[in-house]
């Protein structure tokens, strides 16, 4: 099982237009064989922060991913979007213990 979490950050006023562009992405993306969340949501505490959440079943699920056509459409709409700087990283997990 892989997570892949981050953050991005917006230019000031970014935040809504980047939110808005991703929904095609996310809906595509939440019907690939391996997906389980997929969720780009605004932080509360910082009006040019996003948080990103991802669950993988796997690398190869991850790997179909990045080559899909969807995501290679959103790597062209992200280009005219005011992003200032993201920070994403990729966890490997080998276990999961239910807390609730």
């Amino acid at each position: 099982m892989l997570i892949v979490a981050g953050t991005i950050v917006t230019q000031p006023g970014g935040r809504a237009a980047f939110l808005d562009a991703v929904q095609p992405m996310v809906a595509a993306t939440l019907n690939e064989v391996g997906c389980s969340e997929y969720v780009f949501s605004p932080d509360p505490n910082d009006d040019n922060r996003i948080m990103l959440y991802e669950l993988w079943d796997g690398q190869a699920s991850l790997d179909a991913h990045f080559a899909s056509d969807h995501m290679a459409a959103w790597q062209e709409t992200r280009k005219g979007l005011a992003v200032a700087g993201a920070s994403i990283n990729k966890y490997t997990i080998d276990s999961v213990e239910s807390l609730g």
